[in-house]
């Protein structure tokens, strides 16, 4: 299992990864072809990236107290 990332900016640098294969996924459907799967795919791939947002929330909050 991979370290914990708890510095804001490797934080924010991770997120600015995830969202960029995410954009160039994305990018390289073709509309045409798109299968139900790769829809699927599109939104686990958000919804791994909102998890992500919330655990560094969370771990933030925790760090504040």
């Amino acid at each position: 299992m991979s370290n914990s990332i708890t510095d804001k900016d490797q934080q924010i640098s991770y997120l600015k990864e995830r969202l960029h294969m995410f954009l160039e996924v994305l990018e390289s459907i073709d509309p045409e072809t798109t299968s139900l799967e790769d829809i699927d795919r599109l939104i686990q791939m958000i919804t791994d990236v909102e998890e992500k947002i919330e655990i560094f929330n969370n771990r933030e909050k925790l760090l504040d107290q």
